[in-house]
């Protein structure tokens, strides 16, 4: 875990200055658009970003409705970065296995991009689980590739200098949160991009 952590948080750290302007960034503006077109946010919402980076997607959401938004990052020059550019929302350093909140505040939780970084994956999911209020909604926008490419990639990911882990498949992020305290609501899968939608119980 610590050596993934590690990894993000050094390539992260780096392109954390001009992170919209890099292929990568540029990739991940999709994923960005998808959950806008899906996300359901009302005013007073509490919602927090999970691997938040710069603080864009969260200042989108800002944008439009009156949120009470909160982003976390295992890159510490994300963080100030995001802290820096939205003032008016809360950032904080941390990774996706331990996150700095209180029990059952957050009425939504957002990935963007990242879950195939995530070291620990059901960590995550007890976080989440912790987090989310009773009928609060998580939504994950994550890379998709066919089972087959899966198969070639996956033995290879965790090489990455960029602290990858593994790319998942809808039917595995799905049996991941449904052991908890979470129920499906919907999947959306638009050429790489897979969007999964669960409800806390």
């Amino acid at each position: 875990m610590k050596n993934f952590n590690a990894k993000s948080r050094e390539a992260y750290n780096k392109k954390a200055h001009d992170y919209d302007n890099t292929p990568e960034g540029r990739f991940t503006r999709k994923f960005k658009d998808i959950l806008h077109e899906n996300i359901i946010v009302k005013d007073t919402d509490f919602v927090l970003d999970v691997a938040c980076g710069n603080g864009l997607f969260l200042s989108e959401i800002g944008r439009t409705k009156n949120i009470i938004g909160y982003g976390v990052d295992i890159a510490d020059e994300m963080i100030k970065v995001a802290s820096s550019k939205y003032p008016m929302l809360t950032f904080q350093v941390a990774g996706c296995e331990k996150i700095p909140f209180d029990d059952g505040i957050m009425d939504i939780i957002t990935i963007c991009a990242a879950y195939h970084h995530f070291p620990d994956v059901d960590l995550f999911a007890g976080e989440a689980e912790r987090l989310l209020k009773q009928d609060g909604y998580l939504y994950i926008a994550e890379v998709y590739y066919p089972a087959f490419f899966r198969a070639i990639f996956n033995p290879f990911v965790p090489l990455s200098k960029a602290g990858d882990v593994k790319f998942y498949s809808p039917k595995e992020i799905i049996k991941t949160f449904t052991k908890r305290k979470f129920i499906f609501e919907g999947l959306i899968k638009r050429d790489y991009i897979q969007l999964v939608k669960f409800k806390r119980l």
